[in-house]
């Protein structure tokens, strides 16, 4: 029976945890004092490593990184700089990372679904990280539409902004334009030209 013991009663059947104490002479007897409990284990090196790749391979599945993001993330878990290279340079080998397919992807949907020019999808393909040789390379691949494909942009604007005169007009759809990443020269050349087809009459059908 410890000292924790004494003054338990017969019926109690889970006695008090006794906690690790520390036992110092004094003067007048002994000092009792509690030790404070011990931390939980850290996880080794190796656990960390591999929590740290599961998490970053659950990641992958819900959405693609570039390898600038990859390693941001790895990061995040303290992860030393060898362990960081090893996991990155492994799916990459494994065709899990992969800069070049992702600045594919971002190209088709800038173009596609967004409608935009060849600046403002540079902007966004270097926002994820991407190295420029490869940005380079992927626009490379793109055809030279920018012109045809600003003015179908302007087209489906230059209606709604009729009720303006001529310059205010103009300038706000060219500024439409070149938020959507088409250069300054070819935004006001497609922004002229969708409003000046808007302002052209439609020819009219008449059956006697």
């Amino acid at each position: 029976m410890t000292w924790r013991d004494l003054g338990s009663r017969p019926g109690d059947r889970r006695p008090t945890p006794v906690k690790p104490l520390e036992v110092t002479p004094t003067q007048s007897g002994v000092r009792f004092v509690e030790l404070p409990e011990a931390d939980a284990a850290e996880p080794d090196t190796d656990e960390r490593r591999e929590q740290a790749e599961a998490r970053l391979v659950k990641a992958l599945r819900r959405r693609s990184l570039s390898v600038s993001e990859a390693r941001a993330k790895l990061r995040e878990d303290q992860l030393d700089a060898d362990d960081i290279d090893e996991i990155v340079e492994r799916l990459v080998r494994l065709g899990a990372l992969d800069d070049a397919a992702l600045a594919d992807q971002l190209v088709y949907a800038g173009v596609e679904r967004k409608n935009q020019g060849r600046r403002a999808i540079a902007q966004s393909l270097s926002a994820r990280g991407i190295d420029r040789a490869v940005i380079d390379q992927a626009l490379a691949e793109l055809p030279d539409d920018d012109f045809e494909r600003a003015l179908e942009y302007a087209r489906g604007k230059a209606a709604s902004l009729l009720r303006f005169d001529d310059d205010t007009a103009l300038r706000r759809l060219s500024g439409q334009l070149a938020r959507r990443g088409y250069g300054g020269g070819l935004a006001l050349s497609a922004a002229r030209a969708a409003l000046e087809e808007a302002r052209r009459p439609r020819s009219s059908v008449r059956f006697d």
